[in-house]
C-alpha cells in the first residue's frame, strides 16, 4: 500500500506555490543543516531554525532562493539579499560567506538548492543556437535576480516529485531542463553561456577552477597553471578574482581549509594527518588558517558542528 502523502494540485497563485514548496521542503528537513535529496542528486534543501551568524562555505554552481526566510552571502566585495521572491545564481564553484536573516522554530529558513550540472548547459546552448555572450560582460561569478513565477513554478514541480518518486527518472531530467533554459534565457544567464564559450576569459577560468580542484592538495605553479588555460600569469590573477573574489592561492587555501573541515567532521581525530593530506605541511600554520577562516581551532569546530547537527 502506497503511504506518500497526497501532493496538492499546483496552486495558482504565487503565495500558493511558495508555501507549498516550503511544506515539501519542511518535511524533508527534520533536523537543521543541509539535506541531499538521494532521489533528486541535484536538489538539496537547507533548514535553519533560528538566525545564523556569518559562515564561511563554497557554493557549486547553482540556482539558490529561500522557499522560508532569507539570506545574505557575501561575495568577493559584493552582497547579495534572496529570499522568496529573489534567487541567487552562481556560475563557478566560488567561496562565500553567508548569513541566514530571517528564521524561526516556528518559521524556520527552508533554501531550494538546485545544482547546475554545465553539460546540461552546454547541450541546451548547443541545441537551442542560443547567442554567444558579449565578452564584455564578464565579471564575479555570482548574481541575484528576480524570481520568476514560471522559474518558480518549475522548482515547485521538481520538488513535488519527492512524493511520486516512480516518476522521478521520466520527469526530473525534463523539468531540470526547464529550469536552466528559462535561467539561460533570464538575464541572469548570460554568465552561464559565458563559461561554455570557448576560449572566453570565463570559459578559461572556469577550466582553472577545475584543475585547482583536482589538484588542490599539491603545491601550486602559477606559471604552470597559467599555461594549462591559455593565459599569461597576470590575466590569469586578475580574471579569476574577478570571477571568484580571490587569487587562484587563496582558492586553493579554501578548498584545503573546507575538505579539512569535511574529514574532521567524519571524526577524524588526528589533526596533524588530516592537514597534510589536505596539503599542508606545516602544523601551526594550518591551525592559524583555520580557525581565521572558521573562527574555532579545527578539533573544537568540529566538535561544535557535530553538536549542532546531533
Amino acid at each position: 500500500m502506497d503511504t506518500t502523502p497526497p501532493t496538492p494540485p499546483l496552486p495558482m497563485t504565487r503565495a500558493g506555490i511558495t508555501a507549498a514548496l516550503a511544506a515539501i521542503a519542511g518535511r524533508f528537513t527534520p533536523i537543521d543543516g543541509e539535506h541531499q535529496m538521494a532521489a533528486i542528486p541535484s536538489l538539496r534543501f537547507f533548514r535553519y531554525s533560528a538566525p545564523s551568524k556569518e559562515e564561511a562555505s563554497f557554493s557549486k554552481v547553482a540556482l539558490i532562493f529561500a522557499a522560508q526566510g532569507a539570506k545574505t552571502v557575501i561575495a568577493g566585495d559584493a552582497s547579495y539579499h534572496y529570499d522568496t521572491e529573489h534567487y541567487l545564481l552562481t556560475s563557478i564553484d566560488m567561496p562565500v560567506i553567508g548569513k541566514v536573516e530571517q528564521a524561526s522554530r516556528e518559521h524556520p529558513y527552508l533554501c531550494f538548492n538546485f545544482e547546475i550540472d554545465l553539460r546540461q548547459v552546454a547541450d541546451l546552448v548547443a541545441a537551442h543556437e542560443l547567442p554567444p555572450p558579449d565578452e564584455s560582460s564578464t565579471g564575479l561569478g555570482i548574481s541575484a535576480g528576480e524570481l520568476s513565477l514560471d522559474l518558480l513554478e518549475a522548482a515547485y514541480r521538481l520538488t513535488r516529485l519527492l512524493d511520486t518518486p516512480k516518476h522521478i527518472p521520466v520527469l526530473a531530467p525534463l523539468i531540470e531542463q526547464e529550469i536552466i533554459y528559462r535561467l539561460l534565457m533570464s538575464s541572469q544567464g548570460l554568465r552561464l553561456r559565458q563559461a561554455l564559450v570557448a576560449d572566453s576569459r570565463a570559459f578559461k577560468i572556469t577550466r582553472a577552477v577545475e584543475w585547482i580542484k583536482a589538484h588542490y592538495e599539491m603545491p601550486m605553479r602559477i606559471d604552470e597553471l597559467a599555461r594549462h588555460v591559455n593565459m599569461s600569469v597576470s590575466s590569469l590573477h586578475q580574471h579569476f578574482k574577478d570571477a571568484t573574489g580571490l587569487s587562484p592561492l587563496q582558492y586553493q587555501k579554501r578548498l584545503r581549509l573546507f575538505e579539512a573541515r569535511r574529514l574532521l567532521l567524519k571524526r577524524a581525530s588526528d589533526v596533524g594527518i588530516v592537514a597534510s593530506t589536505v596539503g599542508y605541511d606545516n602544523l601551526s600554520q594550518f591551525h592559524r588558517e583555520y580557525k581565521r577562516l572558521f573562527g574555532a581551532p579545527p578539533i573544537q569546530d568540529a566538535v561544535r558542528l557535530r553538536t549542532d547537527s546531533a
